[in-house]
C-alpha cells in the first residue's frame, strides 16, 4: 500500500499538551516539514520561547535550546554567531515576542540576524490565563481589558510585520494564517521560504501566523476560526511584507 501521509521525521512522536482546537500544532507539523524537505534535521536548533509554546522543545527531533522569556531572538543569534553552519529558529507567542521581547526582535531584525522566526499570534496571553497582549484587538475583551481594548487608555496593536519590514537588515517577512487548507498550504510555503532564506545568508526572516486559542477566546474551536477570519485578518492582513 502506497503511503501518501505521514508523521515528519522531525516531528517527535508523542501527544501535544495544546488544548483542544488550537493550532500551535498545525504551526509544528509544518515547521517540521519544512525542515524535512529542506533535508536540515540534523543541523537545525530551535529556541523555545515562554508561553504555550514552551514545551515545544519535546515535539521537535532536532536539537532545542529553553530561553528566558521574550529572549529567544538574543539566544537564537548567539548559537548562530557561534555556529553559523546551522539553521537556527525560535518559536515565539505574541505575549513573548511583542512585549517582554520587543527589543531583541527588534534588534535582531535590524542587525539582519540570520536566524528564523515562527511567530504565533493569538492575539491574547493564552498559558497565563487570558491577560491583554500586545496583538489584542481594539474592543477585545480578556481579562485584563474587561471592557474590550480602549486605544486611549491601553494603546493599539503592535503590527509585527509591518514594523520589521521597514528594517534594513530583515529579508523576508510574511504573514500567514492556518484556518482552512488553502491558508495552511501558503504558510507552509512561506515557512520553507524562511528557512530558504536563512540558508542564503540574505538575513532576518520572520513568518508571522495567526492562530487561535479557543480557550481564553470562549468560544469552541469552530468558532474561534469563525472569529478569527472576522476580526483578525482583516486588521493583520495576510502577505509577504519583504523580500530581498
Amino acid at each position: 500500500m502506497t503511503k501518501v501521509f505521514e508523521k515528519p521525521k522531525a516531528l517527535c512522536d508523542v501527544p501535544l499538551h495544546y488544548c483542544p482546537g488550537c493550532t500551535h500544532g498545525i504551526i509544528h507539523r509544518l515547521v517540521a516539514e519544512a525542515i524535512d524537505e529542506l533535508d536540515i534535521l540534523g543541523k537545525t536548533v530551535g529556541v523555545a520561547s515562554v508561553g504555550c509554546s514552551v514545551f515545544s522543545y519535546n515535539y521537535f527531533e532536532c536539537d532545542m535550546q529553553q530561553a528566558a522569556h521574550g529572549r529567544a531572538p538574543a539566544v537564537a543569534t548567539g548559537i548562530k554567531r557561534v555556529h553559523p553552519g546551522n539553521v537556527v529558529f525560535t518559536y515565539q507567542g505574541d505575549g513573548d515576542l511583542a512585549a517582554i521581547g520587543t527589543a531583541e526582535m527588534v534588534h535582531a531584525a535590524a542587525r539582519g540576524e540570520k536566524i528564523t522566526v515562527i511567530f504565533v499570534n493569538n492575539a491574547i496571553y493564552g498559558m497565563t490565563g487570558g491577560q491583554m497582549a500586545p496583538t489584542t484587538l481594539l474592543g477585545q475583551v480578556t481579562q485584563t481589558s474587561p471592557y474590550g481594548r480602549n486605544a486611549e487608555n491601553q494603546g493599539y496593536p503592535i503590527k509585527v510585520c509591518e514594523m520589521l519590514s521597514t528594517l534594513e537588515g530583515s529579508a523576508y517577512i510574511a504573514r500567514v494564517s492556518v484556518d482552512s487548507v488553502k491558508n495552511i498550504r501558503n504558510a507552509k510555503k512561506a515557512i520553507k521560504k524562511a528557512f530558504e532564506t536563512q540558508i542564503e545568508g540574505k538575513g532576518f526572516s520572520l513568518v508571522e501566523v495567526l492562530s487561535t486559542c479557543p480557550t481564553n477566546w470562549g468560544l469552541s474551536p469552530v468558532e474561534s476560526l469563525d472569529w478569527l477570519r472576522a476580526n483578525m485578518m482583516p486588521f493583520y492582513p495576510l502577505g509577504i511584507y519583504k523580500e530581498k
